[in-house]
């Protein structure tokens, strides 16, 4: 449930000014001069406060309304009636924001499509019976002829329903901090500028150029709302709803067009508003899974990511330990000179070092953040053939280099090592079940063009099926029992992020191409040598 929060003076304030000039600009079209209108957006002012602030803010509610009938409608009855329908309309308001705050768990008054139906399913069923309750009481007290109640009855429930429907969301942003902060965040964008004029454009094909053809141009409004939900989200929708409303009541105004017109039109107005919020609803969903997507596999990729920082922090953390034992040494020999001063000199840079790949390490965990550094690509394969050395002895595995091109990559070695050792270990997996003697994996590269560089990873397995290599880079889509089908899709991610591809060819042998651009390609050959056999 929604947490109440505490009503200040200048929240009750801001009620009381912002109902009474709601109510004043939206008066247009009263029947028998009440406050039966088409349009109420004071009501959906009214209800956020009372969901937002509890019992005390309906009170000044009932207050707003008092206020608002004897300044804009000069109390057209005695007031201790009108006391009694101000307190009937305020009891409505209270017992649908009893049943909303029910099912507020958050900030938004809806953040899915179900929280957005029942959102719709309260507000229109509560102004339903609202409506049946206070335009009873008007015909009981006389204020309309008996014959008037299911005219003003519907009336007062489109006015109240499209009024609330419209304009609650974004009453409900600006009174919340990080709603401002994403309304403010979507007005100040460029798309803002286009957005105006073309709902200005929309308007006048819908009221200009439609007057002259029964209006049937009223769906070109949908264009705008669509278009900011689409770019926005919800934010952009609850804007965009709340701009063409706007747009439509004040040409309705301009235009002089009859009360039962403004009827239909607002009828077909809640349906732009719930279109656009649909859409931006889809579009938020969409947008949430797919950064929740993108941080499992950044994680993901961190765990593959674990194993290279090992064998890169175990250096700095190796030379730290050989350069303290060889400061306990000086230090034992009475020895405090420069070559003390340079074995600590050398802690210092090691630690450093080490620093700086954990360093690496937190940054891509927060925002996959890569670090570019010149590598060469001979030392990168055997960098990473090394890591597998013991491996491929225990598992009576050849493991060779085959000629690499003199070259260097411009590349974040760590996210590097991480493709070559997922491609490496499914090498290793696939060719497990061979007879021995049939083992082999092995790493070799060639220039393609002058700027791209094509690294192989052959092993002597069955291969990949054409069947499963168009789904093999797919997330979750794996053939192994332990597996999470990530290995490979973060592969490729990294290997487009570095500017290249990453491919599997369908052979009888298994057989992946790396594409990395390269910095400074020379054309001569530089043979790897390296051969880690049983």
């Amino acid at each position: 449930m929604f947490p109440t929060l505490r009503l200040a003076w200048h929240d009750v304030l801001l009620l009381l000014l912002g109902y009474v000039v709601l109510d004043w600009v939206s008066y247009i079209h009263p029947l028998y001069g009440l406050n039966i209108t088409p349009w109420s957006p004071a009501a959906a002012l009214g209800l956020v406060y009372v969901l937002r602030f509890g019992p005390r803010a309906a009170l000044a509610l009932g207050v707003a309304i008092l206020i608002a009938d004897a300044w804009v409608r000069h109390l057209p009855a005695a007031l201790l009636l009108w006391v009694g329908l101000s307190a009937l309309l305020t009891g409505g308001y209270w017992a649908i924001a009893v049943v909303l705050r029910r099912r507020l768990a958050g900030t938004a008054l809806f953040a899915d499509l179900r929280g957005l139906i029942e959102w719709v399913a309260v507000v229109a069923l509560g102004t339903l019976l609202n409506s049946v309750v206070f335009v009873s009481a008007l015909s009981v007290s006389r204020l309309i002829p008996a014959g008037a109640w299911s005219s003003a009855l519907v009336r007062y429930w489109v006015g109240d329903c499209v009024g609330i429907i419209v304009s609650m969301p974004v009453f409900w942003m600006l009174l919340d901090e990080r709603g401002r902060a994403k309304l403010r965040a979507v007005c100040t964008t460029w798309r803002m500028a286009i957005y105006l004029p073309v709902t200005l454009l929309a308007l006048w094909i819908a009221f200009g150029m439609g007057a002259q053809a029964n209006y049937k141009y009223f769906y070109v409004l949908f264009l705008p709302i669509v278009w900011t939900a689409a770019r926005d989200g919800l934010t952009g929708a609850v804007l965009g709803a709340t701009i063409v409303q706007l747009g439509i009541i004040g040409s309705v105004q301009l235009l002089g067009f009859p009360a039962v017109t403004v009827l239909e039109i607002q009828t077909l107005t809640v349906v732009l508003a719930l279109l656009g919020f649909f859409i931006g609803i889809v579009v938020d969903e969409r947008q949430r899974v797919s950064a929740e997507l993108r941080q499992t596999l950044r994680l993901a990729a961190a765990g593959e990511m674990a194993g290279a920082l090992a064998h890169e922090i175990n250096q700095p953390l190796t030379a730290l330990s050989a350069y303290g034992s060889a400061c306990e040494q000086l230090l034992a020999r009475g020895d405090t000179g420069e070559r003390l001063r340079d074995a600590i000199r050398r802690m210092v840079a090691e630690s450093h070092r080490a620093a700086e790949v954990v360093r690496r390490l937190r940054d891509f965990f927060r925002t996959g953040a890569t670090q570019l550094e010149q590598v060469p690509l001979s030392e990168l394969l055997s960098a990473a053939t090394a890591l597998f050395a013991d491996k491929a002895k225990q598992q009576d595995i050849a493991l060779r280099i085959g000629d690499v091109p003199a070259c260097t990559l411009l590349a974040d070695r760590l996210q590097i090592e991480v493709v070559l050792r997922n491609l490496l270990t499914n090498a290793f997996d696939a060719v497990a079940d061979r007879p021995r003697g049939k083992r082999s994996v092995s790493l070799s590269a060639r220039m393609e063009g002058q700027r791209m560089v094509c690294i192989r990873v052959e092993d002597s397995g069955t291969g990949v099926p054409a069947d499963l290599a168009a789904h093999l880079f797919e997330a979750f889509h794996t053939t192994k029992a332990s597996g999470l089908g990530l290995g490979l899709t973060i592969s490729r991610a990294i290997a487009e992020a570095h500017g290249g591809s990453l491919v599997a060819e369908a052979a009888e042998h298994g057989l992946f191409k790396l594409f990395l651009p390269v910095e400074g390609a020379r054309p001569t050959i530089a043979t790897g040598g390296a051969d880690h056999a049983a």
